[in-house]
């Protein structure tokens, strides 16, 4: 990563999370083909595993969401057929450490609330996230194993009525970059590959200013998903994704306001 008049910030990394429990989509079967905001859910946590390469959570279940969930049932030790049936359904709905995006940002929230979790809120589910749970876990009386699985996720919803970013506007130092610089693999870090689904609004920010898996209203840029992060990306600075160079240098380095929509 380099700078050209801009800070190139591919250190590669995505919204408020609702609560959570087993059936949090209706405990439905969803397949190829369907078109559904229980489809939307599914996409979101395929984006919280890693799996879900594109850019936004459109609803509809097509190629890309059929691969995303052969590959999460791969790498899970599930049966691997596309199909979001009961068990895939109940394994993307336990959050552990590796873990990235708005339902950990919630997790994170509602263990802030209850003075579990002292750290930034940033949507990356890291040691001190899995400690805090821990912690939880032992005072609540539930199995202490660090995963915040439907037992913990309902014992949290009881307890906590966490605040949100939602809302919050801040002014940030702007810089933009491409897939293509040297050193990048166009891959953000929640798992986006930028260099085949370039048309996508993604921003690299500090995750301990603006949670990973956060929906921002960027000025002169649009919504964007706070999907990547950077070694250059510090404090109050996002560098956007702009897919041409030759406009990406335009954009150049410029202060512009921002805010959190969720």
């Amino acid at each position: 990563m380099k700078a050209i008049v801009f800070i190139f910030a591919l250190g590669f990394v995505l919204f408020s999370a609702p609560v959570l429990s087993e059936a949090s989509y209706g405990g439905q079967t969803l397949s190829k083909g369907m078109s559904h905001s229980d489809v939307e859910e599914l996409q979101d946590l395929l984006m919280t595993k890693g799996v879900f390469p594109y850019h936004t959570s459109t609803g509809y279940f097509g190629e890309i969401t059929e691969k995303s969930v052969t590959d999460f049932q791969r790498r899970n030790n599930l049966q691997v057929d596309g199909i979001a049936g009961p068990e895939t359904n109940r394994a993307l709905q336990i959050f552990r450490r590796g873990d990235i995006g708005k339902h950990v940002t919630h997790i994170q929230h509602q263990l802030k609330d209850l003075g579990y979790y002292t750290s930034a809120v940033d949507g990356i589910f890291g040691p001190g996230t899995e400690r805090a749970v821990i912690n939880f876990q032992q005072s609540a009386g539930l199995t202490v194993d660090g995963i915040a699985g439907p037992q913990t996720l309902s014992a949290l919803n009881d307890r906590s009525n966490p605040n949100t970013y939602a809302g919050k506007e801040m002014t940030v130092e702007s810089t933009a970059y491409t897939a293509y610089c040297d050193g990048c693999s166009g891959i953000t870090r929640m798992g986006i590959d930028l260099r085949q689904y370039d048309t996508g609004k993604v921003i690299a920010v500090d995750p301990n200013v603006i949670p990973l898996g956060s929906i921002v209203e960027v000025e002169g840029y649009g919504l964007a998903i706070a999907a990547d992060i950077g070694g250059a990306i510090n404090g109050k600075k996002i560098d956007v994704f702009i897919p041409d160079r030759n406009d990406a240098l335009q954009w150049g380095r410029k202060d512009v306001k921002i805010t959190i929509i969720k």
